[in-house]
């Protein structure tokens, strides 16, 4: 079978794969014809694709988050790749394939992840600060084992959120070391709780956002994050106005540093400052390794990244 990382511009395939997204959609011409706009994926990645000879009984056969065996040809259309559908049906029990086979996840295991986060929240040394994480995380349960970070930008796949998190402590443990001015707890709590509430904005199954919920949609997991803290003081009888309170706050709500990218604060304290950029150098780093570990052999430019201002990587290989 293969790959989705190994696919390039010509080539003619048959395999299996994840129907990580669909949607029936119609063309422009007259009559209007109805057509499948999906994605595809596998452990190694995923490719748009345009199954375009849809017949009136396929339409209610496919769903997102099902095992499909498709042939097809990958095409170059906007200087991305695609896939052209030429054929597509639902596996089957005899086919032998197992959707744990087709998701891709974080290269640490998840149980260890959700290890260290949890070893790193009990030796926070402000009792205080502690319990605000503690309810936080207990509050997620088994959902911080297994969610994504985020729909598409980055980390978007199995125990994402977790190895997101991991990545970040680890980053600000050598940040706090080199600069000891910085509260290292407040700092280690606010890259614990940042994006703790994307467990009830994003609906994630095996790791793939099918949708955004209601809460996501109206209220944001920055909100949520923030309300759930003053819910935590509350419960643990810590004053919802107190410094710890409003310095951890803080944090969550200007993490994404600007007004349009979601942040209703900008960055005011130094340990708001340090989690910013931690989150953006991890976000933005996963993204390029990403993009790169899924360039086919031989090929040197990555397509463009959205969330890289729309920039190509280059392969730099001496």
């Amino acid at each position: 079978m293969t790959l989705i990382r190994e696919m390039s511009s010509g080539s003619e395939f048959v395999g299996f794969y994840l129907l990580r997204e669909f949607e029936v959609k119609q063309t422009n011409g007259t009559p209007a014809k109805d057509y499948f706009d999906i994605v595809l994926c596998d452990a190694s990645g995923q490719l748009s694709a345009k199954y375009w000879d849809v017949s009136p009984a396929e339409k209610s056969l496919f769903a997102p988050m099902g095992l499909v065996k498709v042939q097809g040809v990958v095409q170059l259309y906007r200087e991305k790749l695609q896939i052209k559908v030429n054929r597509i049906r639902l596996a089957v029990e005899q086919d032998g394939v197992a959707i744990a086979d087709f998701i891709k996840a974080a290269p640490i295991a998840a149980a260890d992840l959700v290890h260290t986060i949890q070893r790193t929240a009990s030796e926070i040394a402000d009792a205080e600060l502690r319990g605000l994480v503690d309810y936080c995380l207990a509050k997620v349960g088994d959902k911080l084992s297994h969610y994504p970070a985020a729909k598409t930008h980055h980390h978007n796949y199995y125990s994402g959120l977790a190895y997101h998190t991991v990545r970040m402590l680890e980053i600000g443990d050598f940040i706090c070391r080199q600069r000891p001015f910085l509260n290292a707890d407040l700092l280690r709590a606010g890259i614990l709780l940042h994006d703790i509430a994307k467990t009830e904005e994003l609906t994630a199954s095996l790791g793939i956002v099918s949708e955004y919920s209601l809460q996501g949609r109206l209220i944001g997991h920055i909100a949520l994050a923030s309300t759930w803290v003053t819910e935590a003081a509350l419960k643990l009888g810590i004053p919802a106005d107190s410094p710890k309170v409003v310095a951890l706050q803080h944090l969550i709500l200007s993490h994404h540093n600007l007004g349009e990218w979601g942040s209703p604060v900008q960055p005011q304290t130094a340990e708001a400052i340090a989690l910013h950029y931690i989150d953006s150098l991890d976000a933005k780093l996963q993204m390029a390794e990403d993009a790169l570990g899924a360039l086919p052999e031989g090929e040197a430019w990555t397509p463009m990244i959205r969330g890289l201002e729309n920039k190509a990587i280059y392969r730099t290989v001496f």
